[in-house]
């Protein structure tokens, strides 16, 4: 399983529940054509954090980079639905921030793998 951390700030007239819910659309659109396995939306508690510890959190979980590539390249050729859910949510977005995260370690230790 990989994750795919997104790192939110709203625009400062978005309403964050109305973006929950509009997440929750795209996300669930996501889920339903096979391009991930599950995800969750966090907020910051009571506005506890340092530095790049925005409001929110997407965590999405893929089972493998394979995955993440078919996903991109299928929302490149999104249909009206897709684009009408993705829009609905980006729109709320100020700033996104991404990384990719594993378990580690992991059962292939990648790390020992090079080409030099």
């Amino acid at each position: 399983m990989n994750l795919y951390h997104c790192l939110i700030e709203l625009r400062p007239e978005a309403r964050a529940l109305v973006f929950a819910q509009a997440c929750s659309h795209w996300m669930e659109y996501l889920q339903a054509q096979g391009l991930i396995t599950g995800w969750q939306l966090l907020r910051r508690k009571f506005g506890l954090g340092s530095g790049v510890h925005t409001d929110f959190l997407l965590e999405v979980e893929l089972p493998n980079l394979a995955t993440l590539d078919t996903a991109f390249s299928v929302l490149a050729k999104a249909d009206d639905e897709a684009t009408r859910r993705y829009d609905q949510m980006h729109g709320m977005i100020a700033q996104a921030d991404v990384g990719l995260y594993r378990p580690y370690p992991d059962a292939t230790q990648r790390e020992r793998i090079a080409l030099i």
